[in-house]
């Protein structure tokens, strides 16, 4: 059942409209628990275009399985994704710091309003991302410390890789799941693959980890995967490496491997001169969970980010 949750009006006679997907059994008792699945937030990171696809796939194949409500939100910021620009077009805005918006403010206000005003109350809300087209990321939850006590029992059943506790300093404010982790629905953030791409292997590893986030809910009757078991960090195990040097990056190692202390990452190199400027090198033991993906870098480009493990286990 296609809604629309908010419609504003355009110049050129045109409306920004954002819509949703509504999958419920069909006879409701009023007690159904709901997820909503979020994404299309920036308008290059189209992950989780295929994530909500392939989770009405595998519903449409048994659907008397569906014994909940599930939500799913492809694009809140349609126009982005139809322009490939991270923002709202013409408006120059990022929309993820215009939550929890204002029903009497802007076009993009309002609409950030009415989204949240949407998707509050759910039992558990996915926030999809994918990295921007600069790095690939491996399939993680990103968490606030001050929601660490109600967000990592749920993030480690989504079968994701990594859980990133992070710092209360980093948290932007007017962000989507920021919004409506302060109010008490509470959003688990997903960052994977990279920007303007789709990655299906990470797709559908977060799709199993949904369902089962679902069947533990009671959305789902159906069978589901036993989660991996992820790495869980915070900031202080986590090292960055950047570029020195303006040049081309050329990696001499995998994404999402182990790396030791000293270990050469890769090499930023000079077309014009043929000569290497710089070899980046590993500062400690650990995995490589950010690995730069374009290679064009300028100096202090983000090359990578290394969780530091030193045969610490998960």
């Amino acid at each position: 059942m296609i809604q629309t949750i908010a419609s504003a009006p355009l110049p050129a006679a045109e409306n920004y409209v954002v819509k949703k997907q509504r999958l419920q059994p069909e006879h409701l008792s009023g007690n159904e628990k709901r997820i909503s699945i979020v994404t299309g937030i920036h308008g290059d990171e189209l992950e989780g275009q295929y994530v909500c696809y392939e989770i009405q796939r595998r519903i449409n194949e048994s659907p008397g399985m569906l014994t909940g409500i599930i939500d799913l939100y492809p694009a809140l910021n349609p126009l982005g994704i139809d322009s490939i620009t991270r923002g709202i077009p013409h408006f120059d805005l990022d929309m993820n710091r215009t939550f929890p918006g204002n029903s009497e403010g802007s076009m993009a206000e309002y609409v950030a309003s009415k989204i949240i005003e949407d998707v509050q109350g759910s039992d558990l809300c996915i926030d999809i991302h994918a990295s921007n087209i600069f790095l690939r990321e491996i399939p993680q939850v990103r968490i606030n410390e001050m929601c660490e006590e109600t967000l990592v029992p749920f993030a480690k059943r989504l079968n994701v890789d990594y859980i990133w506790v992070h710092g209360a300093a980093t948290v932007l404010e007017a962000t989507f799941a920021h919004s409506l982790n302060t109010i008490g629905t509470p959003v688990l953030v997903v960052e994977m693959g990279v920007g303007m791409r789709v990655t299906k292997e990470y797709c559908k590893e977060l799709v199993d980890g949904i369902f089962v986030e679902m069947k533990d809910l009671g959305i789902w009757q159906g069978e589901v995967i036993e989660p991996k078991e992820p790495i869980i960090s915070t900031d202080g195990e986590v090292h960055y490496l950047n570029a020195g040097f303006a040049g081309v990056f050329i990696p001499t190692v995998e994404h999402w491997t182990s790396v030791k202390k000293g270990e050469k990452i890769g090499e930023i190199i000079h077309p014009l001169e043929g000569v290497i400027m710089e070899e980046v090198f590993s500062d400690c033991d650990g995995i490589l969970f950010t690995l730069r993906e374009y290679p064009v870098v300028s100096e202090g480009s983000l090359i990578g980010r290394i969780l530091e493990r030193n045969g610490k286990q998960g």
